[in-house]
């Protein structure tokens, strides 16, 4: 491992940088994750957030409860019935279905993968 140094009067100090993130936005399940970590397993998330491996960490299981949610949701409408035809002829009927079917779905989503190791 090679070091830059840099002189501050008569000292030798070395030029530290942290690892760069990857790069991507934390969305609502990432978000959820952190603030799960942070405020019940706090030694996970020191650990993460020390090594720089936390934002890495929470992007994957954001990018997995959106597949789950996705998946979930699919398949629970398909199972109630819930289609573009119940959508065009009475939306609100749509609207209500599909938002307990999401609600559904995200609690699944949580439960399986948010607040767990």
């Amino acid at each position: 491992m090679e070091l830059i140094y840099e002189k501050c009067g008569d000292y030798l100090i070395p030029n530290l940088f942290p690892n760069r993130e990857p790069e991507g936005e934390l969305r609502k399940f990432g978000l959820m994750r952190r603030q799960y970590l942070k405020e019940h397993r706090s030694g996970i998330y020191s650990g993460l957030l020390l090594t720089g491996k936390l934002k890495e960490h929470l992007l994957a299981v954001q990018e997995q409860a959106e597949q789950r949610f996705d998946v979930l949701v699919e398949q629970m409408a398909a199972a109630e019935g819930v289609t573009e035809q119940l959508k065009a002829a009475d939306q609100m009927l749509w609207v209500r279905k599909m938002n307990g079917i999401r609600a559904r779905a995200e609690e699944v989503v949580r439960e399986e993968l948010i607040y767990c190791l």
